[in-house]
């Protein structure tokens, strides 16, 4: 697994200082105006691959206490034009996943996406591995990209993370000692 990618949110909620790593991410763009509209985004497999006790600290803390629990992070989100309206960590398959739901006003400042001539588009590195999008995939060997035509109501795509980190640590325990 490696570092999620600045172009996804997962970058902006995991690039706090520590480790955190997901298997994969997925995005569910419902759009409600040609700029507006609501992001789902999914987190696989939410584990921390720390060297030290210090850091793996550190990446309890930021997920449990800041991401899933402080205004901080809500008024942080906000600042990049995401409204959030709901963030939460489950148990499913023996793994810790994560979902973020919010608002936004202005599509372009959602993941890197843009908008031009009556398409969205989100542009991507070579290497990144797309396993599903609802959208056309144009390659080359500089990058990717991913287009949907206006008037799509719904933005899709889900990408892996490539690279596998030797160890990581399990969060579980951890998301189940929380008081509910």
């Amino acid at each position: 697994m490696k570092k999620l990618y600045a172009l996804i949110l997962a970058v902006a909620i995991f690039s706090l200082p520590g480790c955190l790593v997901v298997s994969k991410v997925s995005y569910s763009i419902s759009m409600k105006t040609k700029k507006t509209g609501t992001v789902s985004v999914k987190f696989f497999d939410i584990r921390s691959d720390a060297p030290g006790n210090r850091e793996f600290e550190d990446d309890k803390k930021n997920l449990f206490d800041y991401m899933l629990k402080s205004d901080d992070f809500l008024y942080s989100m906000k600042s990049e034009g995401k409204n959030v309206t709901s963030r939460k960590l489950d148990v499913y398959d023996n793994k810790l996943n994560g979902v973020a739901i919010y608002d936004f006003t202005d599509i372009e400042k959602i993941e890197g996406i843009r908008f031009n001539e009556g398409y969205y588009y989100l542009t991507l590195q070579a290497e990144d591995s797309v396993l599903y999008t609802n959208g056309e995939i144009i390659k080359n060997d500089e990058y990717q990209r991913i287009i949907w035509k206006e008037g799509t109501p719904k933005l899709e795509f889900e990408f892996q993370s490539g690279q596998a980190v030797q160890e990581t640590r399990d969060l579980i325990s951890i998301f189940r000692s929380l008081p509910k």
